[in-house]
């Protein structure tokens, strides 16, 4: 048997005027995750915000026992996001990422699309669960099948898929099994572009709470300059007494 503990954090940082990251720290539904509104569009907030308010309505009509479908719930955030970009900004539309995880019999199934992250800790290894879904990411798979792909650097991390696009995205789904001792943070990119994985380990693997854990992270983001918004979600997996 396990128990978990959680904890969530989202600052602003030193540059930009609002806070476009939303997060789901959800005990009660075992729902958790960030959806951070996509820079450079307008409605970021309303983007963020509708995707995390559906992911969780969807949670709440789930069937309470089996496997949860987590795609729909996806598919109809991004509905209900482009359809409010078409209200408020019909020429470019609004987009959010959206990385969460929903906490079911032991097991938790990951959902993501975007440049959040999902990270696992555990036993002094640290490790990303999701791939970012930008240009840069994108070519390197691609790469790797041997394909020829050039893009230009200051391109390198506009986004390939997010909440909020005309067309259906492909959602990478994954369910993993809880292990006593993992360590789960999910984080916005304000994180991830300012600290290192190879730190982020080590603060995530420190003694202290949940809480602290996540205030330092995001303290070392601000203190490196804080140039965005930056989101964190840990979850501890306990063994229950």
């Amino acid at each position: 048997m396990i128990k978990l503990r959680t904890a969530a954090l989202s600052d602003i940082g030193h540059l930009r005027t609002h806070n476009e990251d939303r997060f789901m720290q959800n005990d009660a539904l075992g729902v958790y995750g960030v959806a951070d509104g996509v820079g450079g569009l307008p409605g970021g907030e309303e983007a963020a915000q509708l995707a995390v308010d559906e992911i969780t309505k969807a949670v709440q009509g789930l069937p309470p026992n089996g496997e949860p479908d987590l795609e729909p719930a996806v598919q109809q955030a991004n509905r209900s996001v482009a359809q409010l970009g078409q209200r408020m900004s019909p020429g470019m539309g609004i987009g959010t990422t959206l990385t969460f995880g929903l906490v079911r019999d032991g097991k938790i199934h990951l959902a993501h699309i975007g440049d959040s992250r999902c990270y696992v800790w555990h036993a002094g290894a640290f490790e990303a669960l999701t791939r970012d879904h930008s240009v840069e990411s994108d070519a390197r798979v691609r790469r790797a099948k041997g394909e020829v792909v050039y893009y230009h650097q200051s391109n390198r991390n506009a986004l390939t898929r997010c909440i909020g696009q005309p067309t259906p995205p492909e959602v990478d789904l994954l369910t993993r099994t809880l292990v006593p001792g993992e360590r789960y943070l999910f984080c916005s990119d304000g994180v991830t572009r300012l600290i290192r994985e190879s730190e982020l380990g080590d603060i995530v693997g420190s003694d202290a709470e949940p809480q602290q854990v996540l205030r330092e992270i995001v303290d070392l983001a601000n203190k490196r300059g804080g140039p965005d918004n930056s989101t964190g979600i840990l979850i501890f997996v306990d063994e229950a007494p």
